[in-house]
């Protein structure tokens, strides 16, 4: 199902792309679905055609700046930016009141700048598989990536001054991604489709330069350990031990940065990166049972 556009005011006029498996019923509460780092909506088709989600709650996928079907004129944009876009999505198809967020990644840390925006709107946050800090030596002796290492390989390459007109997603590129969000394991038809939907999303120079500011974004992002103390909304950390990028010992030690709320956080054995993926069957019971 390709994503449909709504047209928001943000960074002076945005075309944001997202999924809503069903019309919106405002009788329903509404979980909001962002997406991780270089994917988009299709991230969450298991969610999409789970019937006791959507029988339960609105669901709806909004692309982050940069990825998917979601566009704007700047060139410039950060996390703050499509937490502020995602709300006047919100805001434009008319959903007022009980939000829930669940962000994958940079998902997580998007839903976070969500609640600490929108604090009366917002109901509840599900982080998966996240951080709530920057790219630093304390998460890389915590058993989580070094991002910072790591992320640079991409900022230098997919930087230009002159256009590059033929670019391409590397195949290798879209294999890394792959191989630590969904696990080396997954099925050739997966990982054929990850990499279909990384050209389809990233031609041309274009492309080039989104997936540039993408990789920016991910690598010099501010850190929110000063700023989720103010998080009001309820939160559920979800988090799999076989993550590869951030480590349950990461979210033991940020999980109670959350001082103002009640905040859980849930391992899932052998659960990957991307948890609704691995798991679906278990994020959908941690989701009815907390929205509910």
């Amino acid at each position: 199902m390709p994503a449909k556009t709504i047209e928001v005011a943000h960074l002076g006029g945005t075309q944001a792309g997202y999924q809503m498996p069903k019309e919106y019923d405002s009788s329903k509460p509404t979980l909001v679905l962002i997406n991780s780092f270089t994917t988009d909506s299709e991230l969450y088709r298991a969610q999409f055609e789970d019937k006791r989600l959507t029988d339960q709650m609105n669901l709806i996928a909004i692309e982050p700046y940069g990825h998917g079907q979601t566009r704007t004129k700047s060139k410039q944009f950060t996390y703050w930016d499509t937490a502020m876009m995602a709300l006047q999505v919100l805001e434009a198809l008319g959903i007022k009141k009980g939000v829930y967020a669940l962000g994958t990644s940079q998902g997580g840390w998007i839903v976070a700048r969500m609640a600490l925006l929108a604090p009366d709107l917002m109901q509840g946050i599900i982080p998966l598989g996240t951080s709530m800090d920057n790219e630093n030596p304390r998460t890389v002796e915590a058993g989580c990536w070094d991002g910072a290492k790591d992320v640079s390989v991409s900022v230098e390459g997919f930087w230009s001054k002159d256009p590059v007109p033929n670019f391409e997603i590397p195949v290798d590129f879209s294999d890394f991604l792959i191989d630590v969000g969904f696990g080396k394991d997954v099925s050739k038809d997966i990982r054929e489709f990850w990499r279909n939907q990384h050209r389809k999303n990233y031609p041309g120079d274009d492309g080039r330069q989104r997936l540039y500011m993408c990789a920016v974004n991910l690598r010099d992002r501010d850190g929110l350990h000063a700023r989720i103390q103010d998080v009001t909304c309820r939160v559920l950390w979800l988090h799999g031990t076989s993550d590869q990028v951030y480590s349950v010992a990461n979210a033991k030690y940020e999980i109670p940065l959350f001082k103002r709320t009640d905040a859980q956080l849930q391992v899932v054995q052998d659960g990957q990166h991307f948890l609704s993926f691995s798991h679906p069957e278990e994020v959908a019971q941690a989701l009815l049972k907390f929205v509910k």
